[in-house]
């Protein structure tokens, strides 16, 4: 434990050492407290502190970036005289609870206090822990000092590795292993956690979102995809290269970044953890955003013999938005107006108002006029209205799947009855499989769908021939661990549910093809999980069906962008009937990499020919 401030410290002014440098404070903490407490003590060679709930006195360091605003409110303090360990990080946070006062970049202090790990987003996210010093008292000994050179973080310093798994403790958590730096690529960033590091002329790999965050890799070729993002494409490929930039200053500044784009130059500050992001390194300095110009992607148009499918997550639309023209731009000029869209999260008439309302006419016939005025065509829609509050997402917006179809290509077929706890059955007409209700719900009552969308299904014709469509928007990754988890591998709880609706849909469709043999069926929309996931080879089953996105490249494969992660959420499966002829498949990227999105989610389309 450190002693109490030695006499000689206690007596020197700001006016006496104003002169001082960081390396004669680092002599002069090591001359008059040798026994004190430095920082790269406090921070250990694992990620929880041996000094955690004790009171140290005299931590000596130098200013490296201040925090004014937020919860979260302190600053960094780094030892300009490291130890010879890499595993010891030589930076930590002092939490000051309010905007700290009379403490500026360069200033070299003595810190007081207790040693505290803070979890960001609470003990139950599984979320790494932050080593700070609390309930903080602290002197300014010298001002004007330079800050300890940045820490590079690059291709070549960041492991292939991502952690350790095989060899954690009982629980899953690897808190209590020595950190290796040199060999896995989280306890290279833990080991840097509170120092001032930097990165230089790397590329965007998630788009600037409304918390003025954006991601970088410092990867440039790792799972690189033609359009700049990185792609996420098994469990075992984390892409360690990732990293998630804040800054410190003033979020007017903070550039309007899409993936593709690069900052050019030197970004550099403390590297923090954070709740949503993991490592973080908050930038005092921000390098020069140099555009890619990248374009919002449109797909071709369907052929007279082809139907065309799309699934299209609008992101909790209701009447009150402004994004209908943009979304009418969307359908009409980037996907070339498909014959059946399949629309997730489309809000009651009154979106989050909470009153009861189910309805969404309004919403939808704001979109259909919205389409028509853009050169589409008016588009006839099929749905069925919730119960009020059943079916989760934001409170009151009541949201659910609806289909859009081209009168003029295709018919929709109606049987009624299909209400909302009225499940969905199949039937035989004149031989062929049919719905009992169209549009119709599959398993309204089922636990599978507890407090979450329930699949729609409706019956269409094009041309003839029968193509039955199964609509979904499957439950969240809400409440999963992070990929920068202590437990490793990461908990994906979410996952249960998910399991147990692809398994209702996946024998939902093997029912229709038991029927009829030959059946075209689609099922698609916003899975919420990959197309390697469980999840999904829960849905295909042993041939029932088939993630058509898999027809791309691996490269190709996304519709989504989370934490610089370019991965798959939304899908549309086909049956064999369809997989067996001619079809193509397109993810056609017009949100989720840029930062003026309209929603979080890219459409996807398929053509095929009956």
């Amino acid at each position: 434990m450190p002693s109490k401030p030695s006499a000689r410290l206690a007596a020197l002014t700001v006016a006496a050492v104003c002169a001082a440098t960081a390396t004669q404070l680092a002599a002069l903490t090591s001359s008059a407290h040798a026994e004190s407490v430095r920082i790269h003590d406090i921070q250990g060679d694992t990620r929880i502190s041996p000094y955690v709930g004790q009171q140290v006195a005299d931590v000596a360091g130098i200013v490296t970036g201040v925090r004014a605003y937020g919860s979260s409110r302190g600053f960094w303090i780094q030892d300009p005289a490291p130890d010879a360990d890499p595993a010891t990080s030589e930076g930590v946070f002092v939490f000051t609870g309010s905007t700290p006062k009379d403490v500026a970049v360069g200033d070299a202090v003595t810190v007081s206090g207790t040693v505290t790990e803070y979890v960001p987003g609470g003990t139950s996210s599984g979320n790494q822990a932050l080593t700070e010093i609390t309930r903080a008292t602290f002197t300014v000994v010298s001002r004007g000092n330079p800050v300890p050179a940045a820490t590079r973080i690059d291709a070549r310093s960041v492991p292939a590795a991502y952690t350790p798994t095989g060899d954690t403790a009982t629980n899953g958590s690897v808190n209590a292993l020595p950190l290796r730096p040199e060999r896995y690529a989280l306890d290279f960033y833990e080991s840097l956690e509170g120092m001032n590091v930097q990165v230089s002329d790397t590329r965007v790999v998630g788009a600037t979102d409304p918390y003025t965050e954006l991601w970088v890799t410092v990867k440039p070729w790792e799972n690189r995809n033609r359009r700049g993002g990185t792609v996420y494409g098994s469990y075992d490929a984390q892409n360690t290269g990732r990293l998630q930039i804040q800054s410190l200053g003033p979020a007017a500044d903070f550039p309007d970044a899409n993936v593709g784009d690069t900052l050019a130059g030197t970004t550099a500050g403390p590297l923090d953890f954070n709740q949503f992001g993991g490592y973080t390194l908050v930038a005092s300095e921000l390098g020069t955003l140099k555009g890619k110009g990248r374009q919002r992607e449109s797909t071709r148009r369907q052929h007279d013999g082809e139907l065309a499918v799309a699934t299209y997550n609008v992101e909790n639309l209701d009447p009150s938005d402004n994004t209908f023209a943009a979304h009418a731009e969307a359908i009409v000029h980037h996907l070339k107006s498909p014959d059946i869209v399949s629309l997730e999260e489309i809000q009651d008439n009154n979106g989050s108002t909470d009153d009861g309302t189910v309805a969404a006419d309004e919403t939808m016939a704001e979109l259909i006029d919205a389409i028509e005025a853009a050169g589409g065509p008016r588009y006839g829609w099929r749905s069925v209205d919730p119960a009020d509050k059943a079916d989760g997402g934001q409170p009151g917006g009541n949201i659910r799947q609806v289909f859009l179809f081209h009168p003029e290509r295709v018919s929709f077929t109606d049987r009624a009855g299909g209400d909302a706890m009225t499940p969905v059955d199949v039937t035989r007409v004149r031989g062929k499989a049919a719905l009992t209700h169209s549009p119709g719900r599959i398993d309204p009552t089922s636990e599978a769908f507890e407090d979450s969308r329930k699949p729609l299904a409706g019956e269409f014709v094009f041309r003839g021939r029968t193509v039955i469509v199964i609509a979904n928007h499957f439950a969240s990754k809400g409440g999963d661990q992070s990929l920068t988890s202590q437990y490793q591998p990461p908990s994906r709880g979410s996952e249960t549910q998910r399991h147990l609706q692809a398994k209702a849909v996946h024998d939902f469709t093997a029912k229709i093809l038991k029927t009829q043999k030959n059946a075209d069926v689609v099922a698609l929309g916003d899975i919420n999980d990959f197309e390697f996931s469980t999840t999904t080879k829960i849905l295909e089953g042993r041939g029932t069906l088939w993630s058509a996105v898999k027809s791309l490249p691996r490269s190709e494969r996304y519709s989504y962008v989370y934490q610089g992660n370019s991965q798959v959420l939304d899908q549309i499966l086909i049956s064999p009937s369809i997989r067996g002829g001619a079809f193509s498949y397109d993810s056609v990227h017009l949100n989720a990499e840029f930062h003026d999105q309209i929603s979080d989610h890219d459409p996807q389309i398929l053509r095929f020919r009956p």
